[in-house]
């Protein structure tokens, strides 16, 4: 799942993902992901992702308070997130202690390199 309010991020992480065979889906902000995931409201049968793709600046609900809410949720604790931002040090600082977070990535970045980042966290999540 993509969480992000950029259009065009959404609209190449999409592309970039579909090309690999993932399926995407994607979220606007915090909330809406957290709707989408069946946290709130409570869904326990939705499907959840193999791994999120979390955009830290976004209006409603930015990436810090969705991943607080998601490490609470004992559905959600343990799905791998990569923090793509375009905010430096600052930001990931205050990822440094969440355990769900697999791996940063500024923007912009390489689609190439992110394609191998991907398929590394889903790999180890799927040996697990």
């Amino acid at each position: 799942m993509v969480i992000d309010d950029e259009p065009d991020i959404v609209k190449l992480l999409r592309f970039v993902l579909e090309k690999d065979g993932y399926t995407v889906s994607e979220a606007s902000n915090g909330q809406v992901a957290l709707e989408r995931l069946g946290i709130d409201p409570p869904q326990p049968d939705t499907p959840l992702p193999d791994l999120l793709i979390l955009d830290i600046m976004m209006p409603v609900m930015d990436g810090y308070a969705l991943n607080m809410k998601l490490q609470a949720d004992t559905r959600t604790k343990s799905i791998p997130i990569l923090v793509l931002t375009a905010k430096g040090q600052k930001m990931r600082d205050l990822f440094e202690m969440a355990p769900n977070v697999a791996a940063y990535v500024q923007k912009p970045f390489d689609p190439k390199m992110l394609r191998e980042l991907i398929a590394g966290i889903i790999g180890e999540r799927q040996k697990a």
